[in-house]
């Protein structure tokens, strides 16, 4: 099956910037022997509006249309909405940049691609505003070590004049942006948020 299933479809420049702000956030690459790739997209039930976008977005690399499955966890039962990629090895590119030992990291050069819809689906992925009191948001980056922080915080810099500080939790560390650069930080991001996640900006 993955052999047929392992067939090179050409991906749009629109779509690697999703692609790349995907696997900033909550996308995940999965591989059989390293050569074949599919994308994995899953979120809960009540980001519905977001899965089905990325899959109108996605929909020529998709191996079928989203779908509902139920999960437990601890006990409790979670509703998950999902669709995966065919296997492709156009996708091999990003799991080489993305993936050390089976581990996800951040590309060296990933200042290249941090574009503003990258962000954008990097920050619907895992950004958030830090209290209805503060203006400061946050990115829930805690499975990066300190090196792939290091290089986000000197891409957001570079690329987009945001300045950023690293915020201490028990399971690592956040990307804490200042409320001084908040102005600036939705002035890039804004045109790109869905209206289903628009309460992260204000």
């Amino acid at each position: 099956m993955i052999n047929i299933m392992n067939k090179r479809i050409k991906i749009s420049l629109r779509q690697k910037k999703i692609i790349m702000g995907k696997l900033l956030g909550d996308g995940h690459l999965e591989t059989v022997n390293g050569r074949t790739i599919r994308l994995k997209i899953e979120h809960s039930l009540k980001q519905r509006d977001y899965v089905d976008w990325l899959y109108n977005e996605l929909e020529n690399l998709a191996s079928s249309k989203p779908k509902i499955k139920q999960q437990k966890v601890n006990g409790k039962i979670y509703n998950k909405y999902w669709f995966n990629s065919c296997y492709n090895v156009s996708l091999r590119f990003y799991y080489h940049q993305f993936y050390k030992d089976k581990k996800k990291v951040v590309p060296k050069l990933i200042h290249r691609w941090l574009t503003p819809l990258t962000l954008a689906i990097w920050y619907m992925d895992d950004g958030s505003v830090k209290s209805k009191y503060h203006r400061a948001k946050i990115i829930n980056t805690q499975s990066f070590d300190q090196d792939d922080l290091k290089r986000l915080q000197l891409a957001l810099l570079r690329n987009f004049n945001i300045k950023t500080k690293l915020r201490k939790q028990r399971e690592g560390w956040q990307i804490y942006i200042l409320a001084t650069e908040i102005n600036t930080f939705n002035k890039v991001v804004r045109k790109y948020i869905l209206p289903c996640f628009e309460y992260k900006l204000d």
